[in-house]
C-alpha cells in the first residue's frame, strides 16, 4: 500500500522528488502513524466490503474503519457484527489463496462500542482478525479506555500486531471546567501503551453535539470558538516534543450540496496565482470548505483526517504532500543539529533556520515525508490537486 497508489508511475516521477514509499501494518509504528492519510468511515452494516477492497472500487485509499458504534443503530449491533466477522474471514481467505497481498490491503480498524465488544469479535473473528491494523477505542476515558488497551496487549501476544486509536470526544473534554484534568488522565493511560497508540483521533461531530451546533459546509471547525479552543488543548497535552503523538484531522461530514450560502472559502493563497483557474472547478465539486479545513489542520500540527466519503481521499492526500522547500529546509535542519545549533539561512533565501526551535518540525517533516512524497520544485499541492481531478474524471 501506498498514497497516490492511483497515479502511474510516469505521472509520479513527474511530479515528486521523494516518491511516496510504501507501507502495510507492518511498517515501523513511527513510519505508519503518518501513512494513514484520509481515513474512510463505513459502517459494519454495509454487505461486500471485502468485494469493494479486491475490486480496489476507491482510488488511493489507504485506511479505512468499519464502524459497530454511532454508524449503525442499537437494534443493529447483533448483525453488524455478524457481518464484520463474514468480511474479515472473506478478507482472510483472499489474503490465504493470493487474492490480495498484504501490500495491496489498506490499513483496515474497527470501532467497538465496548470492552465486552471487542471480546466477542476477537473470540469470532479468531485467526481472521489478522487483516486488522489495529482498534479504535470512541469516547475514550481513562479507566475503560485502559482496561481495552490492555486487551490489545494481551492480544498481541499471541497473535499479530494490533494497533489502537482513541478518539477524543467526551464531554468532559469539551468542558472547560474538567478538560484539562481529563487530558492529562488520558495522556497518562495511552503514555503506559504507547507503544500500542497508532494516531490519537478527534471527535469534532460528538462535542459539537453537546452544545446542539452543526457547522455547515462553508465553516470549518476552527470556526466554531468552542471546538477551537478544545483542538488547541489536545494539541497542547499531545503534541508537545518530549512525549508527542501524531494527532488526526476531525471528521468533514459533507460531500454534496446545492446551495452556496456563503462567500467561497477557497482563496489564492495557498495556491498562487494558477489555483485561481481551478478555483471555479474546486467549488462545483464542494471542496472548498474541506481544503480550508484540511489547511487548518496542517496549520495547527494535525495530520491526515477522517472522511465519511471516497471523493474526500484525494484532497486529504494532496494537500499533505510535502512541498520541495519543507522537504530541503527540514533536512538541513536536521543535518546541521549533528554538528551545529544557532541560526542559518534557509537555502531559498526567504527566511532563517533556526536548529533548536525548528528541530522537532524538521522531525516530522522528513517522517511525513516518507509516506505523503516530496513534491518536485516548482511543483504545488494544487498541481498535484488538478491531477488528481483529472484521474478521478478519466
Amino acid at each position: 500500500m501506498k498514497l497516490f497508489s492511483n497515479l502511474y508511475e510516469k505521472e509520479l516521477d513527474s511530479l515528486f522528488f521523494v516518491k511516496p514509499a510504501r507501507f502495510n501494518k507492518h511498517t515501523q509504528r513511527d513510519e505508519l502513524a503518518y501513512a494513514l492519510g484520509a481515513t474512510l468511515y463505513m459502517p459494519a452494516t454495509r454487505e461486500n466490503i471485502h468485494q469493494e477492497l479486491l475490486l480496489k472500487k476507491h482510488d488511493g485509499l489507504a485506511s479505512m474503519v468499519i464502524c459497530l458504534e454511532d454508524s449503525i443503530a442499537d437494534h443493529e449491533v447483533d448483525k453488524a457484527e455478524k457481518q464484520l466477522v463474514a468480511e474479515l474471514n472473506h478478507l482472510a481467505d483472499a489474503l490465504g489463496k493470493g487474492y490480495l497481498s498484504q501490500d495491496e490491503l489498506p490499513l483496515i480498524f474497527v470501532r467497538i462500542r465496548s470492552l465486552d465488544q471487542l471480546e466477542n469479535i476477537a473470540e469470532a473473528a479468531g485467526e481472521a482478525l489478522k487483516v486488522l491494523t489495529g482498534i479504535v477505542i470512541p469516547k475514550f476515558e481513562p479507566v475503560a479506555g485502559k482496561k481495552i488497551l490492555k486487551f490489545i496487549n494481551q492480544l498481541n501476544t499471541t497473535g499479530d500486531l494490533l494497533y489502537a486509536m482513541p478518539i477524543l470526544e467526551t464531554k468532559k473534554i469539551i468542558e472547560k471546567e474538567t478538560r484539562l484534568e481529563e487530558l492529562l488522565a488520558i495522556k497518562a493511560a495511552v503514555d503506559e501503551f504507547r507503544e500500542l497508540i497508532l494516531n490519537v483521533r478527534i471527535g469534532a461531530t460528538d462535542f459539537s453535539g453537546l452544545y446542539g451546533i452543526r457547522r455547515n459546509a462553508d465553516t470549518t471547525v476552527y470556526d466554531i470558538g468552542v471546538i477551537r479552543d478544545c483542538i488547541s488543548d489536545i494539541v497542547n497535552v499531545f503534541l508537545r516534543f518530549d512525549s508527542p503523538y501524531v494527532v488526526s484531522g476531525p471528521v468533514w461530514e459533507y460531500f454534496s450540496s446545492t446551495q452556496r450560502i456563503l462567500k467561497p472559502q477557497l482563496r489564492q493563497t495557498p495556491f498562487g496565482q494558477e489555483g485561481l483557474k481551478w478555483r471555479t472547478e474546486l467549488i462545483d465539486r464542494h471542496m472548498d470548505g474541506l481544503i480550508q479545513e484540511i489547511m487548518m489542520d496542517i496549520a495547527n500540527g494535525l495530520t491526515g483526517k477522517t472522511i465519511i466519503h471516497p471523493s474526500h481521499i484525494k484532497t486529504v492526500h494532496a494537500l499533505n504532500a510535502v512541498s520541495y522547500e519543507e522537504y530541503i529546509d527540514a533536512k538541513n535542519i536536521v543535518e546541521e543539529a549533528e554538528n551545529h545549533n544557532g541560526v542559518r539561512k534557509s537555502a531559498f533565501a526567504n527566511k532563517m533556520n533556526e536548529i533548536k526551535p525548528h528541530y522537532y518540525w524538521a522531525q516530522k517533516i522528513l517522517r511525513k515525508s516518507q509516506v505523503y512524497g516530496v513534491l518536485q520544485d516548482g511543483i504545488t499541492n494544487i498541481d498535484l490537486l488538478k491531477q488528481e481531478i483529472f484521474i478521478s474524471n478519466s
